[in-house]
């Protein structure tokens, strides 16, 4: 299996533009979005190439392969633009042919369920051992193990106001986690 994982895209237009020119690079078996789509919310800036009608009509363009679960800033308005679903609280996906054996991929933004790291909820999910918790909303790269619930945790950063000033996604394959730079 293997999955681009974006988060955090926030109306980005043109950041939006690069992701979608690396998803067709990478040509996965599905699209992960997790959360903040559309608007760049109270808390932050806007995004100099804030463009949301042309955000979404890219996202709508790969809509057959999105797995998409909603973040603090989405509102019952985007589902009635985004051509995929996109207000479930959280996804699951189950990896069958990972290293080791099956593993389970926990999606979520990281407002209502998350590990605790920079500023997201501390509220983990009951997942069994070797899954992935796979969360945005910080806008901080995450990929490390966390020794106390034997759960990979994995943030792809931000596409659209990354907090560390370098846009990213997420590549999942092979059972492992990795960053890419926009």
């Amino acid at each position: 299996m293997k999955l681009v994982i974006a988060s955090d895209i926030h109306g980005a237009a043109d950041a939006c533009a690069r992701l979608m020119a690396a998803i067709e690079q990478e040509s996965p078996d599905r699209v992960v979005l997790l959360g903040d789509l559309l608007y760049h919310g109270p808390r932050n800036d806007l995004p100099a190439d804030y463009a949301p009608k042309r955000v979404i009509e890219m996202l709508n363009s790969i809509a057959d392969r999105v797995i998409a679960v909603r973040g603090n800033c989405e509102a019952e308005v985007d589902q009635m633009v985004l051509t995929f679903p996109c207000m479930a609280d959280h996804n699951v996906l189950l990896d069958l042919n990972a290293p080791n054996g099956p593993r389970t991929l926990f999606l979520t933004h990281g407002h209502i369920y998350g590990p605790g790291y920079h500023n997201s909820v501390d509220a983990w999910p009951a997942l069994p051992p070797r899954s992935a918790l796979v969360y945005g909303h910080t806008h901080i790269k995450v990929s490390e193990k966390d020794a106390e619930h034997d759960v990979w945790v994995f943030n792809p950063g931000s596409v659209g106001i990354p907090k560390d000033g370098s846009a990213s996604f997420g590549l999942y394959e092979n059972g492992s986690f990795e960053h890419r730079l926009l």
